[in-house]
């Protein structure tokens, strides 16, 4: 009997059962309570929620791979997405959540921020939503080509029809169970990822005989030397200040910021970035320490066979009995499904909420947003699917796409949520010139200069969206009462 298997279904039947509680036990058919969950979610659920849908099979095959072809270096990028995910949380976080009620009781990044600046004007509030729904559907056809890519390596099952079966399961609880759904699911998810990663170094150092010589060991990798001790010390300017800005992406990012919005109180916030913050900062340098044990135990082989990103299903597999090994994979799974569920509802509630509801049908009820909202959930994902079974180098193509969706999401957006939460003056022009100008810079950056500078595309993306900002804002009129009242509303010292 396959154990890795079965460990795999039961797995994925735990996931579709929160989904059908979810929609048998809501008593809410508003869509504020399917896409926001009632602003009713504890500490603990929202730090686990945001933080596993943050991290998705990037966690468990991209950075380990990379550290282990290319030396420690790569370990920049955990620091730096440790750093931004505690910056978010101590800036950002409850100043968004209290922000977000104050103007207009705003459900999505795109309402929250044409409310807050009480504009009759819907253009960034539909230019939003299209970049949400045209990046979150790539986002989530690389979530049906990771996840298929898991079930193919692990399983001797086809790959159009492994994608087909987690699609149709993830489909199936955020079409039902909605936010609540999404976010009790990410909650186990985020457990069983922590277990996972923190599992396996554990048990390398309890059972195998560690020769860290080898580590002093020149790796080459693609005609290039690396030496994967000291690349993290040698590493250049330019590569650290790539790795470190990975953090500035956090603060454009609208499925982890939707959390903030979502949690019940604002005094809960301390508790949640509490949780997230020992998360993110134990699961990183988990992995980190997969990959440096990796290089050692199973590093020469899976780098001959270009296989580096295999390091952890490797070796969970040599280290535990197969249905604890299979429960150990499930968590690639739960990466990649926590990641793509959230990025879905996010979509939909952009369409229906920014483009649907203000453009298409002014009057339409609860009831009829809901189940437009489901509708949108259920598109987004055939056409996910879709262009994620696409032949050749397409599938290939919308991963490195969304590479640089990251910096995309964290150039336009993320100056643009500083100022707003931060900055009494700044203005409605100020805000549309930023997310309009970050953007530019990051597809011309990433276009015409990446490669020749070596520059990660967010800094300068991220750098001008900011001066922009301030400029345009400092150039326009002061904002009226209604506006400052606002953010007075906001910043007050009440009893949350």
């Amino acid at each position: 009997m396959n154990f890795e298997l079965l460990a795999l279904i039961l797995y994925f039947t735990a996931m579709l059962t929160i989904g059908v509680f979810f929609f048998f036990r809501s008593k809410s058919k508003s869509d504020k309570d399917y896409f926001l969950g009632g602003r009713s979610m504890g500490p603990w659920v929202t730090a686990m929620s945001a933080q596993s849908s943050d991290m998705s099979a990037w966690l468990l095959m991209g950075l380990p791979g990379s550290i282990l072809a290319f030396g420690l270096g790569q370990a920049w990028i955990g620091i730096g997405l440790a750093i931004g995910t505690a910056l978010n949380w101590i800036l950002v976080a409850r100043r968004l959540r209290r922000f977000s009620q104050a103007a207009g009781d705003a459900i999505t990044l795109p309402q929250y921020l044409s409310n807050r600046f009480v504009t009759k004007s819907k253009t960034l509030q539909v230019v939003c939503a299209i970049v949400f729904l045209v990046c979150f559907t790539v986002y989530v056809a690389s979530a049906f080509v990771a996840g298929a890519n898991v079930f193919t390596s692990i399983f001797n099952i086809e790959k159009g029809t492994a994608m087909l079966i987690f699609a149709a399961i993830l489909i199936v609880y955020t079409f039902l169970g909605g936010y609540k759904a999404v976010c009790w699911t990410d909650f186990f998810q985020g457990l069983l990822m922590l277990v996972a990663v923190l599992a396996v170094p554990i048990l390398v150092v309890l059972t195998k005989d560690l020769d860290t010589a080898l580590l002093a060991n020149t790796v080459e990798f693609n005609g290039t030397s690396y030496n994967f001790v000291t690349n993290v010390f040698a590493a250049s300017p330019a590569e650290i200040a790539n790795g470190l800005a990975w953090g500035l992406g956090y603060f454009g990012m609208p499925h982890i910021l939707v959390r903030f919005m979502a949690i019940k109180k604002p005094s809960m916030v301390k508790k949640s970035a509490i949780v997230a913050i020992t998360w993110v900062v134990l699961s990183l340098a988990a992995v980190i320490v997969i990959a440096y044990f990796g290089r050692m135990l199973v590093g020469e082989q899976l780098l001959l066979a270009g296989q580096q990103s295999m390091v952890f299903i490797e070796l969970s597999r040599m280290l535990f009995p197969s249905f604890i090994a299979g429960l150990l994979l499930s968590a690639i799974i739960a990466a990649s499904m926590s990641t793509a569920d959230s990025q879905l509802l996010v979509a939909s509630s952009s369409f229906t909420s920014d483009i649907y509801k203000p453009l298409i049908r002014k009057n339409a009820s609860d009831k009829e947003t809901l189940w437009v909202g489901r509708g949108v959930v259920l598109i987004v994902a055939v056409v996910a699917y879709f262009i994620a079974s696409s032949k050749g180098d397409g599938a290939q193509a919308i991963m490195n796409l969304v590479e640089n969706a990251w910096a995309g999401f964290g150039s336009a957006f993320g100056p643009v949520v500083i100022l707003s939460l931060f900055w009494r003056r700044f203005t409605y022009k100020g805000a549309l010139a930023g997310v309009i100008s970050g953007a530019l810079v990051d597809v011309l950056w990433l276009a015409f200069l990446s490669g020749p500078t070596g520059i990660y595309e967010l800094i300068p993306g991220f750098a001008v969206s900011m001066i922009v900002s301030i400029v345009v804002t400092l150039l326009d009129s002061k904002p009226s009462e209604e506006i400052t009242a606002i953010f007075d509303a906001a910043t007050q010292k009440i009893e949350d």
